[in-house]
């Protein structure tokens, strides 16, 4: 059964993941707030989704404590953040992110349980992963519960702070994805001819999503005008900036 399973869901997780890295760089490429931005964004939570589900149940079928189980679940918190951060605030985006604040602490503890017991352990890694990875994702985790707190607290941001926050959590969603498939020389062979496979060609996609987010955040926290609307509650004016 799970091997069925298995079989039946692999392929929907790399055609996700794959058409996921293809979307999330289409939408830091063309102009923000175009047609094309706003299709190409929403495709993207959507393939992140199922490649999220998909990973999780996965890495399930091998074990509960597998790390693709988590990992999953982080690409739904990420990308689900991130929409609600630009969408009017209803009871329903209210419950949501009450929801994910708890899955963000729960990921941001579990991987400081997960890091400490990498570096106790030969070689300073768990199931592969180093613990200055393990400590990276903790502190990514809980620095974005604590926004979740702020807006939990004080209401979701405006302008600029407001789309910095659907920035960074957006992209970082789209670094969980390349990151998955740049790391492992094996699944890059399988798909890119042998040129891309060398690591600074594998580190390369993920400097330049960096590169184009802390490009975009400049953009953002500096005021310049951007053309994108973002609607901040019914029945309210949009403004300008970028996403």
């Amino acid at each position: 059964m799970n091997s069925a399973i298995h079989d039946t869901l692999l392929p929907i997780h790399i055609a996700a993941g794959g058409l996921a890295i293809i979307l999330g760089a289409v939408s830091l490429s063309v102009k923000k707030g175009g047609t094309t931005h706003r299709r190409s964004g929403l495709l993207f939570v959507c393939a992140m989704i199922v490649m999220g589900f998909t990973a999780s149940i996965l890495g399930f079928l091998k074990s509960p404590t597998d790390g693709n189980v988590f990992a999953g679940f982080m690409t739904l918190y990420f990308v689900g953040t991130a929409l609600t951060t630009v969408r009017p605030a209803t009871p329903w985006t209210r419950g949501f992110n009450v929801a994910a604040l708890i899955v963000a602490v729960g990921l941001g503890l579990g991987d400081i349980a997960a890091g400490t017991e990498a570096f106790n352990s030969p070689g300073h890694v768990r199931n592969g992963v180093p613990f200055v990875m393990l400590f990276f994702i903790a502190a990514i985790m809980l620095l974005a519960a604590t926004g979740d707190v702020r807006v939990m607290r004080s209401g979701m941001p405006r302008g600029g702070p407001r789309l910095a926050r659907h920035l960074w959590r957006m992209c970082f969603a789209l670094f969980i994805a390349a990151g998955s498939f740049f790391s492992v020389r094996e699944r890059v062979a399988k798909i890119l001819p042998e040129l891309f496979t060398t690591a600074p060609m594998r580190a390369l996609p993920i400097l330049l999503l960096f590169g184009a987010m802390f490009y975009w955040l400049w953009r953002v926290r500096s005021r310049r005008p951007l053309p994108v609307l973002v609607r901040h509650d019914v029945g309210t004016s949009s403004q300008t900036a970028g996403s």
